[in-house]
């Protein structure tokens, strides 16, 4: 086997590689440093038949089991400013560079259009894979393109925003082409002159109890809001939203509205709206409840978290009680914003 400079691990532990502090191995472990560190070794020693993963943080994973193939882990660092016009700027981050960090970054530039995503756990590769999104924002709408290394062959492409086919919660990444690319840069359409984007939850309120709105304080805004209903990933083993809000037709929310009083909607298009998973999951009775090493946060019902011995398999569990009762209360199939890697 060529050697290159990327980091090659044999039953390497992935404690530190999943936000639920999960106690899985992978088989092989190829840490990339550089995007040529990542072409030359996925161009040359790859062996594809054997399954394969590309991990980031692991913000967004649930292992049931140990990985019984090869795992692949940008750690390819940098921010820098590629491009200045009079009104924006285009800015690019390796995909290992930690999400939260990126965003301090730009807001410490006066550069807008992250701002309210601040605080979500994970890297910048992962953000257009999952589409992540928050407070009314979603980074598709910042993100210029993505490159990315095939994996079987070792090439270099990049996407455009277009081809990114960005949905909620979802890109061409996570679905046709899933597994197929490592990305290694992303890089961000921003604002100079930025308008604010306040329209979601009390963004707005807790902006303006910290001075005039700026993005400075939409920043500290999400994060305050975040810190008091979401648990930190470093004491307690989560992976934020493990559960997608569903969208259903105007009719559906007109009917379920008519005997849930008080549920609360949001529209997204002429014929459908978004319901809140998290509220269907307390009125469910699940809020705060706990079954052996797993439970539901008592802050936030849409989080489910790992009490410090769990496994994989306890958690994947507990999300079928919780999707069997919502749907038996509300005839509403939660899907899984979290991806489960391993038997089920």
């Amino acid at each position: 086997m060529t050697k290159y400079l990327s980091m090659i691990h044999h039953d390497f532990p992935l404690r530190n590689y999943n936000t639920f502090r999960l106690d899985y191995t992978a088989t092989t472990f190829f840490s990339f440093r550089s995007e040529t560190e990542a072409h030359l070794e996925l161009r040359d020693d790859i062996d594809t038949r054997q399954p394969q993963l590309i991990l980031g943080s692991g913000s967004n994973i649930l292992f049931t089991d140990d990985f019984h193939g090869s795992v692949f882990h940008s750690d390819i660092q940098g921010i820098d400013i590629e491009e200045e016009y009079p009104d924006r700027v285009i800015v690019s981050a390796g995909s290992g560079v930690e999400w939260d960090s990126l965003v301090e970054w730009t807001v410490g530039k006066g550069f807008g259009g992250l701002e309210n995503l601040s605080l979500i756990p994970g890297s910048v590769g992962a953000a257009p894979v999952q589409n992540i999104g928050a407070y009314g924002s979603e980074v598709k709408d910042s993100i210029n393109k993505v490159r990315a290394i095939e994996v079987k062959t070792g090439m270099i492409v990049e996407f455009s925003q277009d081809k990114c086919a960005f949905g909620y919660r979802s890109s061409v990444f996570k679905g046709e082409l899933k597994g197929a690319y490592l990305i290694t840069r992303v890089f961000f359409s921003l604002y100079k002159r930025p308008s604010y984007n306040l329209s979601y939850g009390s963004v707005k309120e807790e902006a303006e109890k910290l001075g005039p709105v700026s993005l400075r304080t939409i920043r500290q805004a999400v994060i305050n809001i975040r810190t008091k209903k979401l648990p930190d990933p470093k004491n307690i083993g989560n992976a934020g939203s493990f559960f997608m809000n569903p969208v259903v037709s105007v009719e559906e929310a007109e009917r379920l509205a008519g005997v849930h009083k008080n549920m609360p909607v949001y529209r997204v298009s002429r014929d459908e709206v978004k319901l809140a998973a998290g509220w269907l999951i307390e009125r469910s009775g699940w809020k705060g409840k706990r079954i052996g090493n797993a439970g539901v946060y008592d802050k936030q019902a849409l989080v489910l978290v790992n009490y410090g011995n769990a496994t994989g398999r306890e958690i994947y569990e507990l999300s079928e009680k919780i999707r069997k009762s919502v749907f038996d209360e509300f005839g509403i199939t939660l899907k899984r914003e979290v991806e489960v890697i391993g038997p089920i």
